[in-house]
């Protein structure tokens, strides 16, 4: 008997914030293949017996290699297994999940994908910035930050209608910026730096393109964290961190 794999979308890391049908599969799966930035308190809601492995990256550090990923996820679904592959934000964004379809449907194996929410949008949104908003931005451009800047980007960059958000990116800061300033885009461009956006410890640094480098420095900013460049990361351009909002929200579980 051949299981099946359900590549499920767990957001931005409250257990609140997926969906009913993740929670859904969560409680009839087998196996659990967990991210490190997704939601990792879910093992208390499983079912008992179920297998849990940790295939979670740090930045420069990839202890459980993406091949090795795939291989776990057709290993269990041969063995009859029902194997969730638990991720942060959503599959598809910048989750690998696409390789992960790939592997699957060449060996076979049953796949589907259930969207989360991703934290280009989810982690600006906790600190209180619209990646959209009408007269300020129509468009949004998301970046990893790990690769390479392109000409798309860059332009992106220098559009005052646009919002360019950066996964990935705290460690490629510096050389981010300096490639936008050298490019021309205006070195008074607003940037917002979120860390760890929905959580306790969640902190928001608010600068411009020409010191955020040295600001983020002075106070330390860190991983996880989600860089928001444009005209809505301006201070004061919408409403204050909406953190403190969510201490009368009900985070249990559906």
């Amino acid at each position: 008997m051949t299981g099946r794999v359900d590549l499920v979308g767990g957001g931005p890391g409250p257990i609140d914030l997926m969906t009913v049908r993740a929670w859904r599969l969560l409680a009839q799966a087998d196996v659990v293949v967990m991210d490190r930035l997704g939601p990792t308190d879910v093992r208390p809601h499983l079912q008992p017996g179920a297998e849990v492995i940790d295939v979670g990256k740090l930045p420069g550090h990839h202890p459980v290699p993406q091949d090795e990923i795939n291989a776990i996820l057709v290993d269990r679904a041969r063995a009859g297994k029902r194997v969730v592959r638990l991720k942060g934000g959503d599959p598809f964004v910048f989750g690998r999940g696409g390789e992960e379809v790939v592997a699957c449907v060449a060996a076979g194996i049953p796949v589907a994908v259930v969207p989360g929410i991703t934290s280009a949008v989810a982690v600006p949104a906790a600190a209180g910035i619209p990646v959209t908003h009408r007269g300020v931005a129509s468009a949004v451009h998301i970046v990893n930050g790990q690769s390479e800047i392109t000409p798309a980007t860059l332009a992106a960059l220098a559009e005052e209608s646009v919002t360019t958000v950066i996964l990935m990116g705290v460690g490629a800061l510096p050389r981010l910026v300096a490639d936008a300033l050298r490019a021309g885009v205006p070195p008074e461009r607003p940037v917002a730096i979120v860390e760890r956006g929905h959580h306790a410890d969640q902190r928001t640094t608010r600068s411009t393109l020409a010191a955020i480098v040295i600001d983020a420095g002075r106070i330390g900013v860190r991983n996880p964290a989600v860089i928001v460049v444009g005209d809505v990361a301006r201070a004061g351009m919408l409403v204050p961190d909406l953190l403190s909002a969510r201490s009368g929200i009900d985070s249990r579980t559906p």
